[in-house]
């Protein structure tokens, strides 16, 4: 029974310990440019609605649920998805848009499990009339959550989704 007791202990200890070093924030980010004057691209890009064109988790489940409040393009404006495993439910709110410049929302996530995160989309312009898409979003993993990210490296695989929906976005704004 002792034995036992010090088996408890030794976990509960390793587990605070592990909660005290992970990291506690995360940051992901990804860039492309892409051959449109910046402000067309950051017209494309304020309106939330088209990124069912170009964003990965939307082919990941075609038939998700979605429902839309506000006006789209407008701070206030909320889109709501409710999906398959691959893309669970949530919703995103534009929270501020400085034009040609950013647009930033937040990311609500209800499943697989609750978090939140703070998305932007950043434009700059490059030489010959080009623009620098920059698509990111950051937050922060409260313990015990922040133990899981010892073994979920969320740089890569969500890194991987923003380089595959930014190749989409491409195409889309050079026809």
């Amino acid at each position: 029974m002792e034995i036992l007791l010090y088996i408890v202990i030794g976990i509960i200890v390793l587990i605070l310990m592990l909660g005290m070093i992970v990291p506690k924030t995360y940051n992901v980010s990804r860039s492309i440019v892409i051959d449109r004057p910046v402000h067309e691209s950051f017209r494309y890009l304020k309106m939330i609605k088209n990124q069912d064109n170009w964003s990965p988790w939307k082919q990941k489940d075609p038939n998700m649920k979605q429902s839309f409040s506000g006006t789209d393009g407008e701070v206030g404006f909320v889109s709501k998805w409710e999906g398959n495993k691959d893309v669970g439910s949530g919703e995103q709110e534009l929270k501020r848009i400085v034009e040609n410049d950013v647009i930033e929302s937040e990311l609500r996530f209800f499943k697989p499990w609750k978090s939140q995160s703070d998305a932007y989309l950043k434009v700059d312009s490059v030489d010959n009339g080009k623009t620098k898409v920059t698509w990111g979003f950051s937050g922060n993993n409260k313990f015990p959550t922040n133990i899981f990210f010892l073994f979920f490296n969320m740089d890569k695989t969500v890194g991987k989704d923003f380089e595959e929906g930014l190749d989409s976005l491409k195409v889309i704004l050079e026809k």
